[in-house]
């Protein structure tokens, strides 16, 4: 294992929170600052650290609360919060240190998790420009908790609060549109200030933010839970990522290869696309490095290039000039990797790639015109054909395979430690969750992920049965024109029962938004105001609709069903020419297209191919045609009346 952190390395850890030299711990915690919002009608902890036995206190408004530091010198105090608005002073005092936090208001707090489509920034989404634009909202405040892994449980986070402003709201990448969608409804209807706070990340499964010790008990994860603990004692970086550690071991190219003045001379020619035979690897897995020397013009086109290598099996890395620009282990993701001002310069240039092939046929899967470096004025280079290519890993025995192959924080619980756990007891009104995407080549899993999951955030903060409100996956990927076992709706069947379960919980469907060759659609006001809704109708009491139509029960005639909703506000809608994504199996549990229309809250069901229907299904596939609506305008839920086997039962990725 290497020992130096070179500077890109070192860069990687301070975007992952990881630091080499431990801070001391502040007087109070880093959650609690200028600008802030504390949640109103309940009592809210303050904690932080000093001197053991030293006396804190704690003041706002008329309000005061002390608290003596343990041996440990944490200490935590609880203050009842004035009334709703502000400003007030937020003032803690400790000896002579004293924090005094300025411009804070009181009103309602709300935690937003998830991975990419909740990180989604507000400026990428949907009339994103006008948004931002628009985004002057004095009493929402923005805290976005930094990205930071960590093998056991972290003390605290870093940041500052900030006002929903224009600027704020597309710094640092943008705050998460569907979270600011979600406050701008909340802070309309109820007119207080609200407090968000997003704290996800993109491509992070539901169990990297579970405690750790919950998922011992599941039993699912014992292998990686035990791989942490031994990496964990090993010392050195955090990845949260089995590959990663995997490469420091075994890659003798780590760190050294991507160098544009490392010396490939003795490297062996090989071209590309190809199958890697020039290196005499086998059909085993294989980590092997590929160099070419571009000569770019003078001057450089301006505008960002992009490298683009088409479908890889299984990972790869890309540097450009000893920079790092792009890496996936997503085989179906054709790269496409924007390059940075000042990573090109005109004459030669050096591109560097990794490639973890894990199986023959492997690497790069496209048609050479599909390897190219696109110059800011279109101009392309081809990519395909010589390059330079060394073997750096032959995956034999004694060499075993990583648990997993994502090169980001995928660990179970690295994130629970290092996001969730820094912000506990901070007090809440609830949280909303828009994630499972990685989680639905495991769907059936997710039934119990997502429940514990829930219950880890619970009791991390202490309040009770906080809301939880979670976003139903919209669609993606192509409509099937037969019906089909889909894991992608077995996830959102398995969002749908931990909403019909868990109490004080709720979910907004959008199975009617997304977009079928994009993971993260634009459209995002839909997803933050239907969750809006969940919370003004079941946290706040509105009396108005936040739920499309819900199946209640079936009733079988013949060969007919009869399926009655609830939740038909205004009637059930067919949004389109007809109402289509029902289907029926019989004895042979074989689906078929069925025929359906409305009568009043019930929906008429029938197909000539399954004359003694068992079951129904509606929506069932990741891109449905989902025309069922009420009148209040929101979409059916997708369901299903049989408990038969789903495709994703004893899933698991290692």
């Amino acid at each position: 294992m290497h020992t130096q952190f070179p500077a890109r390395l070192l860069c990687l850890l301070a975007v992952l929170g990881f630091s080499l030299h431990a801070a001391p711990l502040p007087l109070v915690s880093p959650i609690f600052g200028d600008r802030m919002v504390l949640q109103q009608g309940k009592p809210n902890p303050v904690w932080g650290w000093s001197t053991p036995g030293q006396v804190v206190q704690v003041t706002i408004g008329t309000q005061t609360a002390t608290a003596r530091t343990g041996p440990d010198g944490h200490w935590q105090a609880e203050i009842q919060p004035p009334p709703a608005g502000g400003p007030y002073e937020l003032k803690i005092t400790a000896g002579t240190n004293t924090v005094d936090c300025q411009d804070v208001l009181v009103g309602e707090v709300w935690l937003c998790g998830g991975q990419s489509n909740m990180e989604f920034g507000l400026g990428r989404a949907e009339h994103g420009a006008d948004e931002v634009a628009a985004a002057n909202h004095p009493e929402i405040r923005l805290f976005t908790v930094p990205k930071h892994v960590a093998y056991t449980a972290a003390a605290t986070p870093s940041r500052n609060w900030q006002p929903c402003s224009p600027k704020t709201v597309a710094a640092n990448g943008g705050f998460s549109a569907v979270a600011y969608f979600f406050g701008r409804k909340l802070q309309t209807e109820l007119h207080v200030p609200i407090g968000l706070i997003q704290d996800c990340m993109g491509g992070t499964p539901a169990e990297s933010w579970m405690n750790p010790a919950t998922l011992q008990q599941l039993k699912d994860f014992d292998a990686p839970l035990a791989e942490i603990a031994r990496l964990h004692a090993r010392g050195g970086p955090e990845y949260g990522s089995f590959l990663m550690h995997w490469l420091d071991e075994y890659d003798v190219g780590n760190n050294l290869w991507s160098a544009p003045g490392y010396d490939d001379s003795k490297w062996k020619p090989v071209t590309l696309p190809g199958d890697f035979h020039e290196l005499g690897v086998g059909a085993e897995p294989c980590v092997c490095w590929f160099r070419k020397t571009l000569t770019l013009p003078d001057p450089l086109p301006p505008g960002h290039a992009t490298v683009l290598l088409g479908v890889v099996e299984k990972m790869d890395t890309t540097y450009l000039n000893g920079h790092f620009i792009g890496a996936s282990s997503w085989v179906e993701n054709p790269r496409a990797y924007t390059v940075e001002d000042g990573v090109l310069h005109p004459g030669k240039n050096v591109l560097a790639l990794r490639v973890f092939r894990t199986k023959s046929p492997g690497g790069f899967l496209a048609p050479p015109d599909g390897l190219r470096l696109v110059l800011g004025d279109h101009t392309v280079i081809p990519l395909a054909g010589e390059w330079s290519g060394a073997l750096s890993v032959d995956v034999l025995p004694p060499i075993k395979l990583p648990l997993t192959f994502e090169n980001y924080p995928t660990m179970p619980g690295v994130l629970f430690n290092g996001m969730i756990q820094p912000l506990a007891p901070l007090a809440l009104r609830g949280a909303i969750w828009y994630q499972g995407e990685a989680n639905f080549t495991r769907a059936h899993q997710y039934r119990t992920l997502l429940p514990a999951l829930i219950g880890d955030w619970r009791r991390a903060f202490g309040q009770g049965d906080f809301p939880f409100y979670i976003v139903s996956l919209p669609a993606f990927m192509h409509r099937h024109d037969q019906p089909v076992a889909d894991g992608w709706a077995e996830l959102r069947d398995a969002q749908a029962q931990t909403a019909r379960t868990v109490p004080n919980t709720g979910l907004a469907v959008t199975v009617d938004t997304g977009d079928p060759d994009n993971i993260h659609p634009k459209t995002k006001q839909p997803v933050g105001e239907r969750l809006a809704l969940c919370a003004l109708a079941g946290t706040y009491g509105r009396n108005a609709p936040a739920s499309g139509p819900v199946l209640d029960s079936t009733e079988r005639t013949g060969s007919t069903l009869k399926l009655h909703f609830s939740h038909t506000d205004g009637g059930l809608v067919v949004h389109g020419p007809e109402l289509k994504e029902f289907s029926l199996a019989g004895p042979d549990r074989q689906w078929h297209w069925a025929e359906a229309h409305i009568e009043g809250d019930t929906v008429i069901v029938s197909s000539l191919a399954v004359p003694a229907p068992e079951a129904v299904r509606y929506a069932w596939q990741a891109n449905p045609a989902a025309t069922l609506f009420n009148g209040a305008g929101l979409p059916a839920s997708p369901f299903r009346t049989d408990h038969w086997p789903d495709t994703t039962e004893n899933q698991k990725p290692w």
